[in-house]
């Protein structure tokens, strides 16, 4: 009997040391295709962060009055409370729908591009908007969240350094945050603020960035299988980095077309931007860094279902018939990129004097 008892130890104990190199071994593949989010925001080439530019960005941010009807702005869309998207199915600006899915403002600094085509190169370019200035090619192609877009802020740049010029207290945050111009007041000005605030907007410290840095209890057994299968379906081929995606371009529907629904034929995706044939119906990658805030899922928020939405891309994309065991899974793991979501206390906005 004793026997017995040192036999089943020893068996246990062989079990755990190969439960222990299994998870080694996944945390190792991990690394070499995912990075954690750092601790800190990231500096953005040529446009060094300040207090005061980083003041002036978070009021910019907030600041109602830079769209036409007074009523929209950067936080309508991109609420951080939300997880940086609006909730909806399609975003929405003078009553009218945008046409995609807003995408989450959370670690877009991160991102290759911004946009679902990607026709913004940065966070300035994606605040200015300075890829495409014309606004009736804007409304054709769904452009971007400032004046020239008459889908959503709607205001000309004019008018919007006008507003901003009827308002004293902007102008001398202007003057704190880019002391070196001669007349701070500028378009590209506000860019360059909205960005650097943007910039802080990450969320680090989710579970699975714990779990990549040694903490074995980060994730749980179904969350590690989770990550098993996110990486040996395939879906880490375009979903890696340190945003889990927002690195590259992809066809959507590669090995099948996942219907009308989720690729309508009118919205060729990168095609608008670059004309490319080869660039019909592809998409940037999304990141799926806190997915599970910003449903719906897709560039036509045609879902606010995780585990379908990775049913639709295995199919899509892989050629996989996934189970429902794996699909929850997969989304189990998905939930352990939710970070810890910035804390931001509202500014006070500058009153109008006449």
């Amino acid at each position: 009997m004793r026997q017995s008892l040192i036999v089943s130890l020893l068996a246990l104990l062989s079990l755990g040391a190969g439960s222990a190199r299994a998870e080694d071994a996944l945390r190792d593949q991990a690394k070499t295709l995912f990075e954690p989010i750092p601790k800190s925001a990231p500096a953005l080439p040529d446009n060094p962060a300040t207090p005061e530019k980083l003041a002036l960005g978070k009021m910019l941010y907030f600041e109602p009055r830079l769209s036409e009807s007074r009523s929209f702005a950067c936080a309508t869309c991109h609420n951080l409370s939300m997880g940086g998207v609006d909730g909806g199915a399609l975003s929405a600006g003078n009553a009218q729908l945008a046409g995609r899915e807003v995408q989450t403002v959370l670690n877009a600094v991160f991102n290759k591009s911004q946009y679902w085509d990607g026709r913004a190169s940065d966070l300035k370019d994606q605040v200015v908007n300075s890829v495409m200035a014309n606004p009736k090619a804007m409304l054709k192609t769904r452009g971007g969240p400032m004046a020239i877009n008459p889908t959503e802020l709607a205001a000309t740049k004019q008018h919007e350094i006008e507003q901003l010029k009827l308002i004293p207290g902007y102008a001398d945050a202007f003057r704190k945050a880019f002391p070196a111009d001669a007349d701070p007041l500028v378009y590209d000005n506000i860019g360059r603020a909205i960005a650097v605030f943007e910039a802080t907007l990450i969320t680090p410290d989710a579970p699975f960035d714990r779990w990549l840095t040694g903490d074995d209890a980060a994730l749980d057994d179904t969350q590690k299988a989770g990550l098993k299968l996110f990486i040996d379906k395939g879906c880490a081929s375009c979903h890696n980095g340190v945003n889990v995606g927002g690195a590259s371009y992809a066809k959507f529907g590669v090995v099948a077309n996942p219907g009308p629904e989720y690729l309508p034929a009118e919205d060729a995706g990168r095609y608008a931007v670059t004309k490319a044939n080869a660039d019909r119906y592809v998409f940037k990658v999304p990141s799926l860094r806190n997915v599970e805030l910003t449903a719906p899922y897709f560039h036509t928020g045609s879902t606010f279902d995780l585990k379908k939405a990775v049913s639709v891309m295995a199919d899509a994309q892989l050629g996989a018939k996934l189970s429902d065991d794996e699909t929850t899974k997969i989304a189990a793991f998905l939930k352990t990129l939710t970070g810890k979501q910035p804390e931001i206390v509202l500014p006070i906005l500058p009153p109008r004097d006449r």
